[in-house]
C-alpha cells in the first residue's frame, strides 16, 4: 500500500496557482500556451537579474512547472527555490547565464506525457495489460501514452517561441532539459528522442518505469534497453542523475546502479556524466532543492 500511495502522489499532481513570485530575477507566465500536440498549457520563464539582450543565454527547460519557484503555490508547500539557487550561482559567476522555461505539467495527464513511449510500445499487448493489474499503473490503460507528443511540443513549438522571443542560444549545446521523478524519466527520453536538440539532462530521482513496484519488471527492462541503444554516445552530450534511499527513492539504487553500468559502456565519464547518491534524502521537492545546485553547475558551470 505504501508504494501505491507514493505511486499516486506521482499521478495526482494537478495545476496549482499560476501567482508564483520569485525572489530573484523576474518570472513570464503564458498562462494557455496553444499547441497542436497537447492540451494548451501554462510556460513560466525565468529570466535572472539584470536580463539583458545585450547577452546571449543558454536555456534549460525544466518539467512540474508549478513546483519550481513558490511554495505557497504547490500543492504540497514545497518549492525547488530554482530563482534564488540558479540567480546565487550566476550572480556568484560560477555558471554561465541561462534562463529557465518552466513547463506546468498536465495533471492526470502527466503519467501519459512522461512515460516514455517507444519502450512502452515495444512491450507486448500482455505486458501492457500485466502492468496495469493491481491498479498501480491503471492511468496508462485510460489514457494513451503521448510523450512522443508532449516533446514534439517543446521541441517544435515552445523552443521556437522562446528562441525567437528571448535573447537566446538556440544550438544544442545551450540548450537542457531537467525534472524529477517521472520528470527525471522524460528528461531522459528527450535527450534519446532529440540529440541535436538538446545537449544534456538533468534526471533527479528518476523514476524509472516500474520502479513502484519493488521487484523488477519487463518495462524497466525495456528503458534500459532504450537507455542502452537509443541515449546518444559521450562527447557532446552531458547527462546527470542522482537518487536518495528514502520514501519512493528507497526503491531507486538497483535501478539507478545499472544505469550507471549502461553509462560507463557507453564509454561517458566524469566529464560529461555524474551520478550522485544522497544517503538519508527522500522523493521530496525539498531534497531536490537542496541538490539543485549540483546539475546546474555540471550543466552550466565555469569552473569544470
Amino acid at each position: 500500500m505504501a508504494y501505491l500511495r507514493l505511486l499516486l502522489l506521482l499521478v495526482s499532481l494537478s495545476f496549482m496557482s499560476n501567482a508564483a513570485q520569485v525572489a530573484t530575477g523576474t518570472l513570464h507566465t503564458i498562462d494557455a500556451f496553444e499547441s497542436a500536440f497537447i492540451g494548451q498549457r501554462t510556460v513560466q520563464v525565468w529570466l535572472p537579474a539584470g536580463y539583458s539582450n545585450a547577452v546571449k543565454y543558454s536555456v534549460l527547460y525544466m518539467h512540474d512547472g508549478q513546483m519550481l519557484y513558490d511554495a505557497s503555490t504547490t500543492w504540497n508547500g514545497q518549492e525547488w527555490g530554482v530563482d534564488e539557487i540558479a540567480g546565487r550561482l550566476q550572480a556568484e559567476g560560477r555558471v554561465r547565464p541561462f534562463i529557465v522555461v518552466s513547463v506546468f505539467n498536465g495533471g492526470e495527464l502527466r503519467y501519459p506525457e512522461y512515460l516514455p513511449q517507444k519502450p512502452w510500445e515495444a512491450l507486448s499487448a500482455n505486458q501492457q495489460t500485466a502492468l496495469n493489474t493491481g491498479g498501480r499503473q491503471s492511468i496508462v490503460s485510460e489514457k494513451s501514452i503521448r510523450s512522443d507528443k508532449y516533446l514534439k511540443f517543446l521541441v517544435k513549438e515552445l523552443k521556437p517561441y522562446i528562441d525567437n522571443k528571448y535573447s537566446v542560444l538556440a544550438d544544442r549545446d545551450n540548450t537542457f532539459v531537467a525534472g524529477s521523478s517521472m520528470g527525471g524519466l522524460i528528461s531522459l527520453y528527450a535527450l534519446g528522442e532529440y540529440p541535436d536538440v538538446f545537449g544534456g539532462a538533468a534526471c533527479m530521482s528518476t523514476h524509472w518505469p516500474g520502479s513502484s513496484r519493488p521487484e523488477w519488471t519487463v518495462i524497466t527492462d525495456e528503458f534500459m534497453r532504450y537507455l542502452k541503444n537509443t541515449v546518444p554516445a559521450p562527447g557532446n552530450h552531458k547527462l546527470y542523475f542522482d537518487y536518495g534511499d528514502q520514501t519512493l527513492d528507497a526503491v531507486y539504487p538497483p535501478m539507478q546502479q545499472y544505469a550507471d553500468r549502461i553509462m560507463q559502456d557507453k564509454g561517458y565519464d566524469q566529464s560529461n556524466w555524474l551520478t550522485v547518491f544522497d544517503k538519508g534524502a527522500a522523493h521530496t521537492e525539498k531534497a531536490w532543492r537542496a541538490r539543485l545546485h549540483q546539475p546546474l553547475l555540471f550543466l552550466f558551470g565555469n569552473d569544470l
